[in-house]
């Protein structure tokens, strides 16, 4: 009997330990940092596909939808603070409830437009500076295995080119922006004023990216509220560009801990 005994209580002891640790990993996860991999090519090559980073939840405050399932019982947003043009944000898609990850250039009252692939905020050309080419290899790309888009057609194996730029955003970060080519995905665009509260998103890969540009009644992202932002991507933590993080071989280890 009492050997029976003392395994129910080592039973008891270790479901308190798993219990106990869930606890603190989820307090960790809502109030500090969210781990997040890059599932598209939509922010190379700032981003590439199978990069893994900690999202810092503390960089804007708290929502409802800094909890898993966005279960905060929080109105609005608490302790915090406005983002600024050019960081790079997690945020929940105020429609169908997925995580995005994307280059913030529009703030509250601002206005956006695209003209043949140069933005313009508020009626001011944001320069680009031509920056070679962004080559990478037309194979399946991370656990999804999509294709990138390139210039021009290559057979599997082959170069995969897109023209590569660096842009200034008036107030904020230069950053690499890639262009596929002219015409390609959304270059022109009408002129979008961005409501209080709210903010407007593209991609550092420009023709490859579902973002503000895009209407949510089309499958957009539309305009983002300041409660869906989860938090700031400042790091590269870890970054393996086959299917399977255990595939060593594939390691990208230049991007280990690189800085955003």
């Amino acid at each position: 009997m009492a050997s029976t005994a003392k395994k129910s209580e080592g039973i008891g002891e270790t479901i308190k330990t798993v219990v106990y640790a869930l606890l603190i990993a989820g307090i960790f996860r809502t109030l500090f940092f969210q781990p997040f991999w890059i599932p598209s090519g939509s922010m190379k090559d700032t981003l590439l596909v199978g990069d893994f980073l900690f999202v810092n939840k503390m960089a804007y405050g708290y929502s409802q939808y800094s909890c898993p399932f966005g279960i905060c019982p929080i109105s609005g947003r608490i302790l915090g603070s406005e983002p600024e043009r050019g960081d790079v944000v997690v945020f929940r898609h105020p429609v169908n409830g997925q995580d995005y990850i994307k280059r913030l250039v529009g703030l509250p009252g601002d206005t956006v437009q695209v003209r043949n692939g140069v933005l313009f905020l508020n009626g001011q050309r944001q320069d680009q500076t031509p920056d070679g080419q962004f080559v990478e290899t037309y194979e399946p790309q991370g656990s999804v295995g999509g294709l990138p888009n390139c210039a021009e057609p290559v057979p599997l194996g082959g170069e995969c080119v897109k023209e590569r730029a660096i842009e200034q955003l008036e107030g904020g970060t230069s950053h690499a922006v890639l262009n596929i080519r002219d015409g390609f995905g959304p270059d022109n665009t009408p002129i979008y004023t961005v409501p209080e509260e709210s903010y407007f998103f593209m991609g550092d890969n420009r023709d490859n990216s579902v973002d503000s540009r895009f209407p949510q009644s089309g499958g957009g992202v539309g305009f983002v509220p300041f409660e869906n932002l989860l938090g700031r991507a400042d790091r590269v933590i870890f970054s393996s560009a086959g299917g399977r993080m255990l595939y060593f071989w594939t390691w990208r280890a230049d991007r280990f801990f690189k800085a955003i």
